[in-house]
């Protein structure tokens, strides 16, 4: 029997909106927790605060966008728990990576592009409205990718590292999730019929 979801993912949408009406209300919030050097100096809480800061209105508004799509279709396949894996790992990682590049930074894209990529790994096929059409979710996978690595090269207030990293732990957690749901479904129980009521059935209508 499957598990009930938690929707975690709607969850995560009602923290972002705290955290940045909290944001806009205190002007010394987002120093606090925002990520940056003083990470690697003791204060790692801020490798998961960082998750949920925003710069912007637009900044949260994409990042909610796409976690409510993408986030709750992923919750629905792996279940509540392994999505909360997904989530904070691809998250937590893409900022120990990205602190390495950044002077500061903030958002759920690492978190978020870490469930697009285990996403794209399980439901390759599965279509999604990307770039101002429906693609395919492998190929949608593909242009974040391409889009992210030219923008390296292309600076800008984008932390195309940090999406780099994300997608890329999710990649490799969609392996193994997706051998998790195969070994599931191929176990299929088994209905035995004793040779009594086989043969009575026969008896009965194959005369």
């Amino acid at each position: 029997m499957q598990k009930k979801i938690k929707f975690y993912s709607l969850w995560f949408l009602l923290v972002n909106i705290i955290v940045f009406i909290l944001q806009i209300s205190f002007s010394e919030f987002t120093e606090k927790f925002v990520l940056n050097a003083n990470a690697l100096n003791g204060e790692y809480w801020r490798f998961i605060t960082a998750i949920f800061l925003h710069g912007g209105t637009m900044h949260l508004f994409y990042n909610l966008f796409a976690l409510f799509f993408f986030g709750i279709a992923l919750e629905k396949l792996i279940g509540s728990k392994k999505f909360l894996f997904v989530f904070f790992i691809s998250g937590i990682v893409a900022n120990i990576i990205s602190v390495n590049f950044y002077p500061s930074s903030l958002g759920a894209s690492g978190a978020i592009m870490g469930i697009i990529g285990t996403l794209t790994i399980i439901k390759p096929l599965m279509m999604v409205w990307a770039f101002g059409m429906i693609l395919p979710m492998f190929l949608a996978a593909i242009l974040w990718v391409a889009g992210d690595i030219f923008g390296i090269f292309m600076p800008s207030n984008v932390g195309n590292i940090a999406h780099l990293s994300g997608i890329g732990i999710g990649f490799l957690l969609g392996l193994v999730f997706r051998n998790y749901i195969k070994k599931k479904t191929r176990k299929v129980k088994k209905i035995i019929v004793s040779d009594y009521y086989m043969t009575g059935w026969e008896k009965r209508y194959m005369k």
